[in-house]
This record gives C-alpha cells, sequence and structure tokens, in this order.
C-alpha cells in the first residue's frame, strides 16, 4: 500500500513536470503580450510584467488589419476540411472494405507520402498553381491544404472503418440497403468521432500553414493571419509584444474549436488506433 502510494506520488510529481514544460512557452506568450516594448528588451528579463498593458491588444486590432487575416484564414481552412473530408471519407472505405489489387501498397503509399516536407515540392506546386491561373487567390490554398492533409485523412478513417463490425454492412444490405445508404445511414454515424478527428486536424493543418501562403498569396486583402503574424517581424527588430498578442488572439478559435468536439477527438484518436 506504501507502494502504491509513493508510485502515485511520483507520477503526479512526473505528469505536473511534463505540464509544466508543455505549458512554458504558452506562459512566455501571454506574459511577453501583456508588457511594453520597454519590459520586452530589459536585461535582465523578469517573467511577470510588472505594468499590465492590455493596450497591446487594442493597438494591433486598430493598426492592422487582423479581421480580414481571420477571415481570410477561416475561409480557406474551412473549404480545405471540407474538400478534404468529401475526398478523404470514400477513399478511406473503400480501401477499408474492397478487396483491389495493391490494396495495401497504396495505404502504405499513403504513408510515405505524409512524410514528405512541404519545403520539397514548393516550386513544382508553384508552376502547377500559375499553370492554373490560381496565383494570389484563396482556392490555391484550399486545394494544396486540402491535398496535402489527404494522406493522414485516409489513413485515420481507414483505421476506423475497419474497426467497424462486417456484419452491421453485410447485414444491411440483405436488408435491401444499397451501398450508398449503407455507407451514409450506417458508417458514417459510427465512424462519425474518427471524421471528426480528421476534421479537427485538417482545420488546424490549414489555419497554421505558413509557407504555401506566403508563396501562393501576393495581396494584402487576401492574406492569411499566419502571413499577418509576419508582419511584426521587421528586418531589423520583432514587435514581440503585438506578435504575441496577436498569437495568443489567433489560438482563440482554435481553443473553442477543441472544446466543442473533445470528446468526438478522444474517441477518434482512441477507435482509429485499434486497427491500422
Amino acid at each position: 500500500m506504501k507502494g502504491k502510494g509513493l508510485r502515485r506520488v511520483l507520477l503526479y510529481v512526473f505528469v505536473t513536470g511534463i505540464l509544466l514544460i508543455l505549458l512554458f512557452p504558452f506562459f512566455v506568450m501571454v506574459s511577453t503580450a501583456l508588457k511594453s516594448v520597454d519590459e520586452v528588451y530589459t536585461s535582465p528579463p523578469y517573467w511577470i510584467p510588472r505594468h499590465i498593458r492590455l493596450q497591446n491588444f487594442k493597438e494591433i486590432w486598430d493598426k492592422y488589419p487582423l479581421l480580414h487575416y481571420f477571415l481570410n484564414s477561416f475561409l480557406i481552412a474551412s473549404g480545405s476540411t471540407l474538400l478534404n473530408t468529401v475526398l478523404s471519407v470514400p477513399a478511406a472505405y473503400a480501401i477499408s472494405r474492397l478487396r483491389f489489387f495493391g490494396r495495401r501498397f497504396l495505404l502504405y503509399l499513403f504513408l510515405v507520402v505524409q512524410m514528405f516536407s512541404p519545403i520539397i515540392v514548393i516550386i513544382s506546386l508553384f508552376k502547377v498553381i500559375a499553370g492554373l491561373g490560381l496565383l494570389d487567390t484563396r482556392l490555391s490554398l484550399i486545394l494544396v491544404n486540402a491535398v496535402f492533409t489527404l494522406a493522414f485523412s485516409i489513413w485515420m478513417l481507414n483505421g476506423y472503418f475497419s474497426t467497424i463490425p462486417l456484419e452491421l454492412e453485410e447485414a444491411a444490405l440483405i436488408d435491401g440497403c444499397t451501398r450508398w445508404k449503407t455507407i451514409t445511414k450506417i458508417m458514417l454515424p459510427i465512424a462519425m468521432p474518427g471524421v471528426v478527428t480528421t476534421v479537427i486536424y485538417t482545420f488546424i493543418a490549414s489555419w497554421n500553414e505558413f509557407m504555401f501562403a506566403l508563396t501562393f498569396i501576393t495581396s494584402l486583402e487576401k492574406r492569411p493571419l499566419t502571413i499577418g503574424l509576419y508582419n511584426f517581424i521587421g528586418r531589423w527588430t520583432v514587435q514581440w509584444q503585438y506578435l504575441m498578442a496577436a498569437s495568443l488572439l489567433a489560438l482563440i478559435p482554435i481553443v473553442i474549436l477543441f472544446m466543442l468536439i473533445e470528446k468526438q477527438l478522444v474517441k477518434g484518436l482512441t477507435g482509429g488506433a485499434l486497427k491500422g
């Protein structure tokens, strides 16, 4: 009993230490967002602001078109998520349920594609986007973000569809359901936690994407939030108090999204891990 209590204390200490490490960058971001520029560059630095300066949030909102950046990011992330979901659900279902030559190879190929860094294909993608006449459009980012998150979504959903007993689908087909009705009425509702997981993954990846946006977008009014934050980084100095304040605001939509679908997300992650 004594040994069990000691292990529990050590576990709490270990978890607390991990949490402190993980939350430290967030603490620095909040602390810097509330400092004045003089406090940011004070040496030696101190962690807690001596004068809380909420004016930083008002100034970035008044001086910079943050609302445009937020709307652009929301449109791009929502469009990418919708396109990714429409493509990944039938693809994952087909790989999970249909038996065809090269099925396993195709599945592992998706995993290999996921490992490629975007920087490898940025030049060839630029030529493709230019050839399609989509440079400096939000549609270019929607297409690219949807494609780059597609491999993980298919892999994740395939694992989740595979956990659903085949007998359920066969019983529905025997009872007269068409393949389409079987997918929409039976498979998708059961696999909804997995679908939600891929939705949140795609939305966050598209929301945080930087390199493609920097390459494809040139107009000020079409820039997403990640490029907007880049405005605070100058050639000779960085406006850390503004950058951290804007970054803090950029986290709000993601936090709200996590709070809305937290339970479905946990179910999806654990369910998709049962089978590969």
